[in-house]
């Protein structure tokens, strides 16, 4: 029985112990299983990926007729190169077909890519104990596991990165693997020339980060930084992000800072109050914050809140206005805090 744990699998990718047999990848990353079954290909190819016969497969295709596997995998590659199926979307109603190649797949590898199954699924355990089969779980990327390819992505293309780069980029990727690796190469494109990359840049480019986006705004406008502001505000709304929703959660983050800050004019330490907030914010804010609630007075906050809310009401009346509202208040509300 050979059932590797999610943490082998990286390494038997670079030296498979088998040659021929029946490969499944499976888990809840799509995206990890097809690199999987990518790399595990790549591999089995050896030095002449040119030679490699390569049939794909759809697991409906073999569902209508049992027998397409077993032709697939017994027929001979015509120039001599090595013969792999690759069958896509497997389930237990490969189980059956899968029985008769069990024990003897000729010198044909047989990688299935396959969904979540569970330990007892007759499918996985088919291939578990199999003498000439292996499991690949694919599981979503742990922190760890996440930095290493983040760190080994950059640093293949030479590319120095900011130590606040990481967190972010792990903060808001590792639900699929696909979705990672498209979105490091975005990254590594977008810094071919400079060789640098920072998190702005990371919070600019990676557009399905909206919460950062936001975040980006709220901290922009609150420290003070009108270049940081727009850059932020522009990025949100070419993501189509409601100004009004903007307006909103300005309205929410200067009440909260209006709060906080009655905390520190009771006697505590603006690094303090915000270590102490429940649930705490992301680490990479923390600097950000504290430098707002020392910039800002009581009096300042109060006026910041009721610059936004007149704003907000101005966009409810004038909606084709909207996005002009929204810049107006959040550079007059960056000036407040530039000018102390």
């Amino acid at each position: 029985m050979t059932a590797l744990k999610a943490h082998e699998v990286a390494r038997f990718l670079t030296r498979p112990d088998l040659q021929a047999g029946i490969f499944l990848a499976y888990g809840p990353d799509g995206g990890l299983v097809r690199e999987t079954a990518q790399r595990l290909i790549r591999q089995l190819g050896g030095d002449d990926p040119e030679g490699v016969s390569l049939v794909t497969l759809d697991a409906s295709e073999i569902d209508a007729d049992p027998s397409l596997l077993a032709v697939e995998a017994k027929t001979v590659s015509l120039f001599g190169g090595k013969r792999i199926v690759r069958v896509r979307g497997g389930g237990k109603s490969l189980v059956m077909p899968l029985t008769e190649l069990r024990d003897d797949p000729g010198d044909t590898a047989i990688i299935v890519e396959a969904g979540n199954l569970p330990p007892r699924d007759p499918l996985r355990a088919l291939v578990e104990t199999a003498k000439l089969g292996r499991a690949l779980p694919c599981f979503a990327d742990s922190d760890e596991m996440l930095t290493n390819l983040i760190l080994e992505t950059f640093n293949k293309e030479g590319i120095r990165i900011d130590p606040d780069v990481i967190p972010t980029l792990r903060e808001n990727l590792g639900n699929d693997r696909e979705v990672t690796r498209r979105e490091l190469d975005k990254l590594t494109l977008y810094a071919a020339t400079t060789k640098t990359l920072s998190r702005d840049e990371v919070l600019l480019l990676c557009a399905d980060n909206g919460a950062l986006v936001i975040d980006a705004i709220l901290d922009a406008a609150g420290s003070g930084h009108a270049e940081k502001l727009e850059l932020a505000v522009n990025r949100a709304l070419s993501a189509n992000v409601d100004p009004q929703r903007l307006l909103a959660m300005a309205t929410i983050h200067f009440a909260n800072l209006r709060r906080w800050r009655t905390e520190v004019d009771g006697g505590k330490t603006p690094r303090a109050v915000i270590e102490g907030l429940k649930p705490r914010p992301h680490f990479s804010r923390a600097g950000t914050l504290e430098q707002q609630l020392r910039q800002w007075s009581d009096r300042g906050l109060a006026a910041a809140t009721e610059r936004i809310l007149s704003a907000t009401a101005e966009s409810r009346r004038r909606p084709a206005l909207a996005e002009a509202t929204l810049r107006r208040a959040l550079l007059a509300v960056a000036t407040m805090a530039a000018s102390g």
